[in-house]
């Protein structure tokens, strides 16, 4: 009897560090599973972020420090564009008058995002950053002066992994976050810098 007792006391203690074991390996494949989706929602936002600042600042010459500035330009502006009638390199056509160049007016909204369609719901939320709980992105703007004394209009956007990956494992973000600050890199997803001119690239690209 007892050494039936004993047997199932041991098959319970074999089970438990199995099942031990297991955990210990899934959770970090779990985690990485988990940051990947995450870090390509909050991604796709970035660029929706940046593509709407780089046509603001071909309009303004300048990017914007202020979502509520960004998001009132993609609702309310337009930009021109031209479309040219006929051919500047039919010589007659030109001649007889029959090449133009006409101008038109097109909503921001219908031209920033590509072929994506925003509704303006959307866009007032484009300073929410997925699976964060309402957090929103940090963005700043201003200007750079390199080496050579050009004065370059510089802008960043960012959210830090601890917005939205909050709920996800804690020793598994808390190692997350040391190794990139052990290897000098910004703790989650950024886009372009104030402190230098990078041409608004990302630190996933």
């Amino acid at each position: 009897m007892k050494r039936k007792v004993a047997q199932i006391i041991l098959g319970i203690v074999i089970i438990g560090l199995a099942y031990a074991l297991f955990e210990q390996i899934m959770t970090p494949l779990r985690f990485k599973e988990e940051v990947a989706l995450r870090q390509e929602a909050v991604i796709v936002k970035v660029k929706d972020i940046r593509a709407a600042q780089r046509l603001f600042k071909t309009q303004h010459d300048s990017y914007t420090p202020s979502f509520d500035t960004l998001i009132a330009f993609i609702l309310n502006d337009s930009i021109i564009v031209e479309k040219t009638i006929g051919s500047f390199d039919d010589s007659v056509a030109v001649a007889e008058g029959r090449v133009r160049v006409e101008q038109f007016k097109i909503p921001v909204i219908d031209t920033v995002f590509g072929a994506r369609r925003f509704t303006p719901e959307m866009v007032a939320n484009l300073n929410v950053i997925p699976h964060s709980n309402g957090e929103l992105f940090i963005m700043d703007a201003g200007n750079f002066v390199t080496e050579s004394e050009v004065i370059v209009p510089v802008f960043e956007c960012k959210a830090p992994f601890k917005l939205f990956l909050t709920e996800l494992n804690k020793q598994e973000l808390i190692n997350l976050i040391d190794d990139r600050k052990t290897f000098d890199k910004y703790p989650g997803i950024k886009v372009g810098a104030m402190d230098k001119a990078i041409n608004d690239a990302g630190n996933w690209e």
